[in-house]
């Protein structure tokens, strides 16, 4: 499982177009890769630690704990690093039952 932490803070419309990037982004994944991507959003109103770390940078995407990017979230970069964060296994799974998949067409025709 991956973990993809969302900080932000009410009321922040750069907070906001991160949510719909990550949102985009994870919807546009495989069900496989998808289902392996746990989105955690966290406010630095509602927490000191938070706010005193990342207050001059939100909207922060972490990837499993790590800085990802922070102000402006690149869709690109940010599927690149969801992809290479859950594994080659489940995407290569993605692969193969899209070949299948054009096979059983292919030979129906």
């Amino acid at each position: 499982m991956t973990t993809l932490t969302l900080i932000g803070k009410p009321d922040c419309h750069l907070c906001e177009v991160a949510k719909q990037v990550v949102d985009a982004v994870v919807a546009e994944l495989p069900d496989a890769a998808a289902e392996q991507v746990e989105i955690v959003q966290q406010s630095i109103a509602d927490d000191r630690d938070l706010h005193e770390r990342w207050w001059e940078k939100i909207p922060v995407v972490l990837i499993d704990g790590s800085l990802h990017a922070h102000w402006r979230v690149s869709p690109e970069r940010l599927r690149d690093a969801l992809e290479e964060a859950i594994g080659s296994d489940v995407l290569s799974e993605r692969s193969e039952s899209k070949c299948d998949v054009l096979s059983e067409r292919s030979e129906s025709r």
